[in-house]
């Protein structure tokens, strides 16, 4: 037990040596699963009971070293709660990934009592990635350690994202950790040469064919020459005083300033971060608030500019329009949804809003409504109004006067490989992402979140414009090339000719078929399981 123990620690270290932001190291994902498989081989083929619960309890420890030594600094947007309250809400986030990844290997030992090993090998895939698909689909969503996101500093590794997502990433360093997991089985079993030749040999093709395709999709993409003059601008104002302690006059004047020291007579875009227009506005009566105004102002110098820009807003209704409206204190009929909002501004009336669709669990919306109630205190401080956000079912983009389509992408939702393809099916041509990172403080998270970008430029083939309230900001290119980016809490200001790109990739055209279809195969593989009663096992 010690040993297998041992394993699977070993696992966890090296899953966590590979992972973002760290460089160079990459490679360690294809190697880092084997420890947890040949552990999980030990306590199936030994003579003890109760293997279903070894199993589950020895590759959860190592999934949740894994986990929590990459996510860490989830804890310190928490701190504003005092430490005692902070660990324990800190082991959600930390728990419930290793949890379901555990569940997942748990799975696949039901599978080998009714199977061989090899398809039971190909259904721990599926459910695995099923996991990861039900972590970017539920309530409780934090897809942020899905394995296929582990290339994101290696991102010249896997252009083919363009094709597959970040699925296909998983799919990737499964396969290899398998194979090698078989060929060091096969040494253990002493099985034929001719059979570890074989393995020895696929895992060769398995590993180099699509890394030499990747590489030569990224030295001969070429983009089409389509300019467009982008800004974004970091305020660098500390999250903690964003609303009651600084003034929002000060705030914007801080932006606008920024973004005239740079901009161009040609500038299509002034982008800035999540919540950079803090004061709560009635999308309704936007044209009589102070801060539209002062936005407004700003443009008489740019004419044919548009501000991207994040803001609190609010709607009221008469009726309940939306789910998560809701109704008003002291006023019965009327209801009302905030909103964490993308607005586009520009030298016109028109007004175009995002409202956030990717709410972060507890901080912007309450999981499993009334269920997790009793939470809704602790949340409350976690920078949000718990329960009281609203959202969209679908994205919308913003278009300039000049018919340019931008995909406003708000902070946690830049994580979402097929909800960002959305816009780019529906016509944006470039992403824009706003966020507010300093909650994080300096931490590798904001780095992650970063490097998860790349990952979105290479599916959709679309420069990231990304505009961080306190850092990191940064221009990314078609093939997920940084090309710029500041430094951290630093107040500054970007531009860059960006090209514009009107194609669709086939990851665009079709999303995440891959974990769908795997979905499937493992809501088929537990069906199977039950029909075969390995469940009394």
């Amino acid at each position: 037990m010690k040993k297998n123990l041992l394993l699977s620690i070993f696992s966890g270290l090296l899953l966590w040596i590979a992972w973002p932001p760290t460089q160079y190291t990459t490679f360690f994902l294809f190697v880092g699963l084997v420890p947890m498989l040949i552990a999980m081989e030990n306590i199936i083929r030994a003579d003890v009971a109760k293997k279903g619960k070894k199993i589950f309890a020895t590759t959860f420890i190592g999934f949740f070293i894994w986990n929590t030594l990459c996510v860490y600094w989830v804890y310190n947007s928490l701190k504003i709660i005092g430490p005692v309250a902070a660990a324990p809400i800190s082991l959600i986030p930390y728990s419930l990934g290793p949890l379901l990844m555990a569940t997942a290997c748990w799975l696949y030992y039901r599978v080998r009592l009714i199977s061989n090993r090899a398809l039971s090998l190909v259904a721990l895939v599926c459910f695995w990635i099923g996991y990861e698909y039900l972590h970017q689909s539920w309530d409780l969503n934090f897809p942020w350690m899905t394995l296929g996101n582990g290339f994101a500093t290696s991102h010249k590794w896997v252009q083919w994202y363009e094709h597959t997502g970040v699925y296909g990433g998983t799919i990737w360093i499964w396969a290899i950790n398998i194979l090698l997991f078989l060929l060091y089985v096969g040494l253990r079993e002493q099985q034929g040469k001719a059979t570890r030749i074989k393995l020895i040999i696929a895992s060769f093709l398995v590993l180099v064919l699509p890394l030499s395709l990747s590489l030569f999709r990224y030295h001969s993409y070429k983009e089409q020459i389509n300019p467009s003059n982008i800004v974004v601008a970091q305020p660098n104002i500390d999250p903690y005083e964003k609303e009651g302690i600084i003034p929002i006059q000060t705030q914007i004047e801080a932006l606008t300033s920024l973004s005239d020291s740079i901009g161009q007579r040609n500038t299509e875009y002034f982008i800035w971060p999540e919540t950079a227009l803090s004061q709560d506005m009635d999308e309704d009566h936007i044209y009589t608030e102070v801060s539209y105004l002062q936005v407004r102002k700003f443009l008489n110098r740019f004419k044919n500019a548009n501000v991207l820009t994040g803001g609190e807003t609010h709607k009221f209704y008469t009726k309940r329009s939306t789910k998560t409206a809701s109704e008003m204190p002291n006023e019965p009929g009327m209801f009302y949804d905030r909103f964490s909002s993308a607005i586009n501004i520009e030298n016109s009336s028109k007004v175009q809003f995002y409202h956030k669709s990717r709410l972060v669990p507890g901080a912007e919306s309450l999981p499993f409504g009334n269920t997790l109630s009793f939470l809704k205190p602790a949340f409350e401080h976690l920078g949000g109004a718990t329960g009281a956000y609203g959202m969209q079912t679908e994205p919308t983009v913003f278009y300039s006067q000049s018919g340019i389509g931008a995909a406003p992408v708000i902070c946690f939702e830049s994580i979402w490989g097929e909800w960002v393809s959305k816009y780019v099916k529906q016509g944006a041509q470039f992403i824009a992402i706003i966020t507010n990172d300093g909650w994080w403080e300096n931490t590798s998270g904001k780095d992650q979140h970063l490097d998860y970008a790349k990952l979105r430029a290479i599916e959709t083939r679309r420069w990231v414009c990304r505009s961080a309230n306190t850092g990191i900001s940064a221009f990314i290119n078609q093939r997920g090339d940084i090309v710029q980016q500041s430094k951290w809490w630093v107040r500054t200001a970007l531009k860059q000719d960006i090209n514009l790109n009107s194609d669709i990739t086939f990851y665009v055209q079709y999303g995440d078929y891959i974990p769908k279809i795997a979905s499937f195969l493992a809501v088929l593989g537990i069906f199977m399981i039950g029909l075969k009663k390995g469940f009394k096992h």
